[in-house]
């Protein structure tokens, strides 16, 4: 199964998130399909860059947006 989740990036304390398409089964941080996104919550407010096209490409074929991400996108969709 396909899923599009966060990928921890950034060091201790100052967390960046890749929002990547991956297999369920690989390891949070590890290999990818496809990156499509990013999300910086050390900002202010929090920048989140997301390609609606490719998100909704992957959607429609079959992944699954953790809550998480579809938080995310529901949150750069109100800007």
């Amino acid at each position: 199964m396909v899923k599009i989740r966060l990928q921890r990036q950034g060091a201790k304390k100052a967390p960046f998130y890749h929002i990547v398409v991956a297999d369920s089964k690989s390891p949070r941080d590890g290999k990818i399909i496809e990156k499509i996104g990013s999300y910086d919550p050390m900002t202010e407010p929090s920048t989140i860059v997301i390609d609606n096209e490719k998100f909704a490409s992957w959607v429609k074929n079959g992944a699954r947006p953790t809550d998480s991400v579809k938080n995310l996108v529901e949150r750069a969709s109100k800007k």
